[in-house]
């Protein structure tokens, strides 16, 4: 069986982008970032091609980090390997009350 790839672009991040189609709940891929190391994680969720998975659980609060920037708030528990997209993170851009709050 072919393992899939995903791919944690910076060291400050928490999610990893998928880059491959058909990724189904159970399914193994291989996270790679930019210094060699890989893992391999099981996937928790139907995830579509260039959709993120997270490399780590991930608090309720705590900031999602893509591509080494902040894309939003976790709304809810995340496990390592889980799908993370709307229905489980708020966006933060362009929003002042996320910085008010910190």
């Amino acid at each position: 069986m072919e393992v899939k790839l995903a791919l944690k672009v910076s060291d400050l991040d928490n999610v990893a982008t998928i880059f491959a189609n058909d990724i189904k709940d159970g399914d193994q891929v291989e996270i790679r970032d930019k210094k060699g190391n890989s893992e391999i994680v099981t996937v928790k969720g139907d995830v579509p091609y260039g959709h993120k998975i997270a490399t780590r659980d991930i608090h309720i609060g705590e900031d999602i980090n893509k591509y080494g920037e902040e894309i939003g708030i976790a709304t809810k528990e995340i496990v390592k390997g889980e799908y993370v997209h709307v229905h489980n993170l708020d966006s933060k851009r362009g929003r002042g009350d996320w910085k008010e709050a910190k």
